[in-house]
């Protein structure tokens, strides 16, 4: 009868420990409206296991793009991106689906062409795209996402915002 009760007490507890347990955080997806000169929303948070996918959007008229990083880079005076990348930091290759106005279906995209590190462009008005990751304990703490289109401009106009990593 002893041994019942302490079988019984060692699944309970088995069973506490395991809901106790740190559980993989439910997937999370976030729209990002880009327009002159911001990103709407101005901050977003993650936390390190989740999966998240970025819906981005040009709503403006202008190119834009979308770079995460920290410490921005100058060059000939001007914002040019960020002397270091998140992904690259962390070593992750996010998956990316490009939507451009006139195209009838999306299509995989690398990276953008006119700075280092990794970079989503939106051309024109009304183009799309989604930016998929898992993010990593490497990514842990606040990183900048900026624009830096027109040498710089949309950066100085005000063209950034916050990605948050909690643990």
């Amino acid at each position: 009868m002893k041994q019942l009760g302490s079988i019984q007490l060692l699944v309970a507890v088995s069973i506490l420990l395991a809901a106790c347990a740190k559980q993989t955080p439910e997937p999370a997806t976030f729209t990002i409206e880009m327009s002159e000169y911001a990103f709407s929303p101005g901050t977003i948070e993650a936390k390190v296991g989740q999966q998240v996918t970025l819906e981005l959007v040009n709503t403006g008229v202008l190119v834009h793009e979308l770079m995460f990083g920290r410490d921005v880079k100058m060059t000939n005076n001007r914002p040019d991106g960020y002397q270091s990348d998140m992904f690259e930091m962390a070593n992750v290759e996010p998956q990316v689906m490009m939507m451009q106005e006139g195209m009838s279906e999306m299509e995989e995209s690398g990276h953008g062409a006119d700075h280092t590190g990794f970079m989503i462009v939106l051309p024109k008005a009304n183009d799309r795209a989604t930016l998929t990751f898992t993010v990593t304990k490497d990514m842990q703490g606040e990183w900048e996402i900026g624009c830096f289109s027109q040498e710089g401009v949309h950066y100085e106009s005000g063209m950034k915002g916050k990605f948050v990593v909690n643990p």
